[in-house]
């Protein structure tokens, strides 16, 4: 429970406070019961205050982007949720082919300025449902492209509230992992090395992406993306499908008839529902295949 006295420390912060918000409204798998304090906090400084009186207080805080990685509990969330709005939602030009982009960015609203600048290497992107912070976070990628090919720097706050940045390969950017992941560091923004190329060029690449995307994926159903890494040596969607589970349902939840490496909410799906489908997935691929599925999406609480 939050004390009221938090509540309007927060608001003399220009933090916009919403309390027990559901967090439903802010996952693409529309799930998640109700957070005791959702907190959209527009600059640097209200979020050093913000998690320092969190600190003093031992109230838990978890960081969200556009909640497109997510599955939260049905019970929901003690502590608050903090979503970076304001100056983190700001893109500005870096020279001639950069660009630096707040953690709060849409991946959209990236594609966006650097087609309109006439600058390519982002439209692997385009279509992808996340914020600029968690596709660093998760190095998110799609055909053929991935966040590392792009970023070229970074800046977190720590958890001592301690602005710190990395560089190039300081990232570890490997296979949805990033120096970010499971770290407690928050990203406040991203700079991307992008090239020169024809306005026309880029918007074609990404149309043509998004054309696969609508083409190959559930896009009309509520989901978290593909639900599990790609196996080594081996195509999650294959191997869930091989073991006919393609359309398999528990609850609202169902393995995508359309992808089989995603899980959709057909409507009323709880998170119960989508991790017990999760857990029967997992088993019966490793009963009849011998490869283990790893989890691509996050879950609140972890574990």
């Amino acid at each position: 429970m939050i004390k009221e006295e938090f509540v309007e420390y927060l608001r003399a912060l220009d933090v916009v406070v919403r309390p027990e918000e559901p967090m439903s409204l802010h996952t693409s798998f529309r799930i998640g019961g109700a957070v005791d304090c959702f907190c959209e906090v527009p600059t640097l400084e209200a979020l050093k205050k913000v998690l320092k009186r969190c600190r003093e207080e031992a109230i838990p805080y978890r960081v969200i982007g556009l909640g497109s990685n997510l599955l939260v509990d049905d019970e929901g969330l003690s502590g608050i949720v903090i979503k970076l709005t304001g100056d983190f939602d700001a893109i500005e030009p870096v020279g001639e082919t950069s660009l630096r982009c707040g953690a709060g960015v849409s991946l959209a609203g990236a594609c966006i300025a650097a087609k309109n600048r006439s600058l390519s290497g982002l439209e692997f992107a385009w279509g992808i449902p996340g914020s600029v912070g968690g596709a660093v976070y998760m190095n998110a990628g799609a055909y053929g492209g991935e966040m590392k090919d792009v970023v070229v720097s970074s800046r977190y706050l720590d958890e001592n509230g301690e602005v710190g940045e990395l560089v190039g390969a300081d990232h570890a950017f490997t296979y949805r992992r990033s120096a970010y992941t499971d770290s407690p560091r928050i990203i406040l923004d991203v700079t991307l090395q992008l090239t020169p190329g024809s306005k026309n060029e880029i918007f074609f690449r990404m149309q043509e992406n998004m054309d696969k995307r609508k083409n190959k994926q559930p896009t009309n159903r509520p989901s978290a993306g593909s639900v599990f890494k790609r196996p080594q040596g081996y195509y999650a969607a294959a191997l869930i499908e091989e073991c006919g589970l393609k359309g398999k349902t528990m609850g609202g939840a169902q393995v995508s008839e359309k992808h089989s490496g995603f899980i959709v909410n057909n409507g009323g799906a709880t998170a119960r529902d989508v991790k017990e489908l999760v857990e029967y997935v997992r088993r019966t691929v490793l009963e009849k295949t011998g490869v283990t599925l790893e989890c691509e999406i996050k879950f609140w609480p972890e574990g």
